[in-house]
């Protein structure tokens, strides 16, 4: 969408009529990212990285201002045209700001500091309040891969209990189907990139292209050949037999994995019968792993009922922990899929005496979708203004919402070396250099200048982050 290429615009309405409402003598703003609360107690920081470099390392024109002067004056808003003209003339269209932010990757609690934003041109006070509707499009990519890891320590928890290689089997347990139920392909690209950063299993091509292109990774997702319905019903009723065989005469081979949508007619004969009797030596002469999904009806009950029928078909064996391990096939399952269904689901089939690892899941629109700003509070307010000279405090504080009051200061976030600890903590006003705050015993600064005056100072590989996030998987 060429037409929404210009920076200037990238904002809210209201927004162009701010820098006529600071008051006299404003020469610096600064501005803070947080979740105030929400479902999950943390969040996985992750996808600023992404905003900086295809939004910010864009260089403002003439022609960008010449642009949203005459559509603000059409629109009905005031425009800081001169202070755009500055940015252009003085800038070389670069924007004059710092922003500082918490290695991504990084689980932190909620209510803490995550990313900062200060302008480094007393002329331009004004910009990090505008940029705010942009840059708070953060709040998708760290939601997505918050859920996303969220939903990793529960499949990690039975794993652990019921499996023999549970390291192994983790990576591809959860797999990203999202893609056709998201709003926009930017919303695929870095959706399908947060799940990425827990998980190795996708179908959203956008994400691993997103991966590529933000954070230097080749090739950050994986899938297999796996049947539609269509691909499946083409045949007819009558010769659905055929479509499963003409799967494995495409796709089956040693060591190979191919995934077959079963439940086109009756998904309880066709593992019974179709693939139970008639395909049963077919499959284990292949030397394919055989990945039935079933897709339709209530998710534990259906589970539960397919494995119990593919383990009188096919046999299983009983791992070290006394868990059972299918022979020759496994289930996916993609509908009807979130975290309390993964979590019910996998509490049935070990109640049931299966490992954790027969089983994948495949989620939709309860990964890229279901959610909003509101899922995790996230907020991005002003907490700090220089005014004549002198820091003063900024903040809100609604008498009929406590959970919307704010944050004051200039604010960093410390983490504790020893114990992982974050705490949010204020500057004082006599301290210029955030980065000059005397720290108590054991703290260090766990943010970092990312972007400064139109420049990305830090850039991180997706190797990085996968590690950081695995690592707060132990804590």
């Amino acid at each position: 969408m060429y037409y929404l290429d210009n920076l200037i615009l990238n904002t809210d309405s209201y927004k162009a009529s701010h820098w006529l409402q600071y008051p006299p003598g404003t020469e610096k703003t600064f501005f803070y990212v947080e979740s105030r609360g929400g479902q999950y107690d943390s969040t996985v920081f992750f996808g600023l990285q992404a905003i900086l470099k295809e939004y910010l390392s864009r260089t403002v024109t003439h022609d960008d201002v010449d642009e949203a002067c005459d559509f603000s004056a059409a629109h009905g808003e005031p425009f800081n045209e001169a202070g755009w003209r500055r940015i252009v003339d003085v800038h070389g269209g670069k924007l004059p700001l710092r922003i500082r932010a918490v290695p991504e990757g990084s689980v932190v609690p909620t209510h803490q500091a995550l990313v900062t934003i200060e302008s480094t041109d007393n002329e331009a006070f004004w910009l990090p309040s505008y940029l705010e509707t942009l840059l708070l499009r953060l709040w998708y990519p760290v939601t997505v891969a918050t859920v996303s890891w969220q939903v990793k320590q529960i499949i990690k928890g039975f794993l652990d209990r019921t499996s023999d290689e549970p390291e192994a089997q983790l990576p591809f347990k959860l797999h990203d189907f999202g893609a056709r139920g998201v709003s926009s392909l930017e919303s695929a690209a870095l959706g399908g990139m947060a799940h990425l950063v827990n998980f190795k299993g996708t179908d959203t091509v956008s994400g691993v292209l997103a991966a590529r292109r933000y954070y230097h990774e080749d090739m950050a997702g994986y899938s297999i050949p796996a049947a539609e319905h269509s691909t499946i019903t083409s045949w007819g009723r009558e010769n659905e037999v055929e479509a499963y065989r003409n799967m494995l005469a495409q796709f089956a081979k040693p060591g190979s994995l191919v995934a077959v949508v079963s439940d086109s007619y009756d998904i309880y004969r066709a593992i019974s019968e179709h693939w139970g009797k008639t395909l049963r030596d077919e499959v284990i002469a292949s030397g394919t792993t055989l990945v039935v999904r079933p897709d339709s009806g209530e998710p534990v009950e259906v589970v539960h009922k397919c494995m119990t029928l593919l383990d009188e078909a096919f046999g299983s064996t009983v791992n070290a922990r006394g868990y059972k391990l299918l022979k020759h096939v496994r289930l996916i399952q993609g509908d009807g899929v979130n975290p309390t269904s993964i979590r019910a689901i996998l509490e049935r089939i070990t109640e049931a005496g299966y490992a954790a690892d027969n089983i994948a899941f495949g989620m939709g629109g309860a990964l890229l979708q279901h959610m909003n700003r509101d899922t995790q509070k996230f907020a991005l307010k002003c907490s700090a203004a220089r005014i004549d000279g002198q820091w003063v405090d900024v903040f809100k504080a609604p008498v009929t919402d406590s959970g919307k009051t704010s944050q004051r200061g200039r604010l960093t976030l410390l983490r504790h070396r020893e114990h992982g600890t974050y705490k949010t903590v204020a500057v004082p006003t006599n301290i210029d250099d955030i980065d000059e705050l005397p720290l108590p015993a054991g703290w260090e600064h766990a943010l970092e200048t990312v972007w400064e005056n139109g420049e990305l100072v830090r850039d991180w590989h997706f190797s990085e982050v996968r590690t950081r996030s695995q690592l707060s998987n132990l804590s």
